[in-house]
């Protein structure tokens, strides 16, 4: 019985490394560019600075209506809380944001988009 009293704390330990990992990997800040401001908040982003995993984003993406590639990009997902106040070519600060679920009234015209989809939270600089 002894042994398994002094094993916990070595369990305990690990399993809060990992979590102090995956919240690091959380917070993460990155610098982003809104490239497309398209109708009904069709937007797209190109992320300009941070270690962002690429599995993410879209590597290399074509706006189907100018022909114009981009790289770096993805698709706004979290669209009730992106600052109205940024526009198309402005460079801004955010986190990634898995946490909420956005429900509010968008509009359904078509704009293309990147096929990864991000929520993301703007950081005031």
């Amino acid at each position: 019985m002894k042994p398994l009293f002094c094993l916990l704390p070595f369990l305990f330990v690990i399993a809060s490394k990992e979590n102090c990992h995956r919240s690091k990997k959380e917070t993460a800040t990155y610098k982003g560019r809104l490239e497309i401001k398209g109708n009904c908040m069709n937007y797209t982003i190109k992320v300009l600075a941070g270690n962002i995993d690429t599995s993410l984003i879209d590597g290399k993406w074509t706006d189907e209506m100018t022909g114009k590639s981009y790289v770096n990009v993805f698709a706004l997902g979290s669209r009730c809380t992106f600052p109205a106040t940024i526009q198309q070519g402005d460079e801004f600060l955010f986190k990634i944001d898995t946490a909420k679920v956005q429900n509010c009234a968008v509009c359904l015209a078509y704009y293309p988009t990147p096929a990864k989809r991000l929520s993301i939270k703007v950081i005031d600089k």
